[in-house]
């Protein structure tokens, strides 16, 4: 198997240069033409289908969404635990998520693999730009106590070392979870082929680990961040990661999903819609956004001017486009803001589509925010530039 990345990242090691900026390589891959895949990387299951987006549908239900803001100010396990209780609990708790039996899948974003880091990022990849492995297992506890039999932590992990070196091995082996490598069809013998459902836009269906299919309920567990092509990094576009990127490459050896992107000219229609045929194809039944320590300015140590941040933040909701409209907004954007206003600089806002979809509100006034004040805290992030 060819380079592996959880996210949609290029391999900079494989690109030509470990010198290559993120920028350059966008450019270079965004040149490919060709939008079908090379005959030798198309699964049987695979079937992408035409661009046109698909008609969009008013927001009718009136129900608020909850979204709660906790504090954190380290990864301290106990504190994490405490702070995670404390969320849940001011969202109702989650007995309507799992119920006693259920199998649950947490999808955590351990984006890049491990030789991406970069001497520029000084904190840790857990403290700076991926999933701390602390957040993902007082979420797996909480769920035990709710009555989850059996918990799955997923990503398409680059190489299974960044499951040992990021702390998932030991932290899994602990919670009594299963890590499960999303690029590969293991446990089973082959892959899924999962629907989008009405009004799809791009994708018909995705090829999924069959796991997907058949858990309860399915946890979305990103860190917060900007991204260079999709504006933000939440817990919708974490989704990116779920399918096995050697069946989404435009061109063999690309080494991550161009044929999400697709060529340059089509990349701001249509990745943002692919991350909404991924949300309806895999919904999400609960959000929970790392933001205690993150970076600023980008998705990753591959991009220029990146910074360690420390908002002291967990944001989570039941709804994930109104989750992510007040992370969002923490971050000091609008959450409403579309091409080519700041975070959105290169793509349609997926959660304006969202919203036009009704699949939830990316407007405050239509959220019910509890826990901390989002007004005291606000910060000042950089989009990508």
């Amino acid at each position: 198997m060819g380079p592996v990345h959880s996210d949609d990242k290029p391999d900079l090691h494989t690109a030509g240069s470990s010198n290559i900026s993120r920028r350059r390589f966008l450019k270079v891959a965004g040149a490919v033409t060709g939008g079908a895949l090379l005959a030798g990387c198309q699964p049987p299951v695979f079937t992408p289908v035409a661009t046109s987006p698909a008609p969009l549908t008013p927001v009718t239900d009136s129900a608020r969404a909850r979204v709660a803001i906790a504090q954190a100010t380290s990864y301290d396990p106990k504190l994490v635990r405490q702070q995670v209780e404390t969320l849940f609990d001011s969202l109702g708790g989650l007995q309507d998520v799992v119920k006693p039996g259920d199998k649950v899948a947490i999808k955590v974003n351990l984006t890049g693999g491990i030789r991406s880091a970069a001497p520029a990022v000084v904190a840790t990849a857990t403290e700076s730009y991926v999933t701390h492995p602390a957040v993902a297992r007082a979420i797996g506890e909480l769920l035990r106590d709710a009555g989850a039999k059996e918990i799955y932590i997923v990503e398409a992990v680059w190489e299974w070392g960044s499951f040992e070196t990021w702390g998932y091995v030991t932290m899994a082996k602990e919670l009594g979870a299963t890590l499960i490598n999303l690029n590969d069809p293991a446990p089973y013998t082959d892959y899924a082929s999962t629907p989008v459902g009405k009004d799809r836009f791009i994708y018909e269906q995705f090829t999924f680990n069959h796991l997907l299919e058949e858990v309860d309920a399915f946890v979305s567990v990103p860190k917060m961040k900007c991204h260079y092509l999709c504006g933000i990094t939440q817990s919708m576009k974490n989704l990116v990661g779920l399918v096995p990127f050697k069946f989404y490459e435009l061109k063999a050896g690309d080494g991550y999903r161009t044929g999400l992107h697709g060529p340059e000219t089509e990349t701001k229609n249509r990745l943002p819609r692919v991350v909404l045929d991924l949300n309806r194809a895999r919904p999400i039944n609960l959000s929970l956004i790392d933001a205690i320590k993150t970076v600023d300015g980008s998705e990753g140590p591959w991009n220029e001017d990146l910074s360690p941040k420390s908002p002291g933040l967990l944001i989570g909701g039941k709804n994930p486009v109104a989750t992510d409209a007040v992370a969002v907004a923490a971050m000091g954007f609008d959450p409403t803001a579309d091409y080519p206003n700041a975070p959105f600089l290169r793509a349609d806002n997926h959660l304006n589509i969202a919203q036009q979809l009704g699949l939830g509100s990316n407007r405050l006034a239509d959220i019910d925010i509890v826990g901390a004040r989002l007004d005291d805290m606000k910060l000042s992030f950089q989009p990508a530039w």
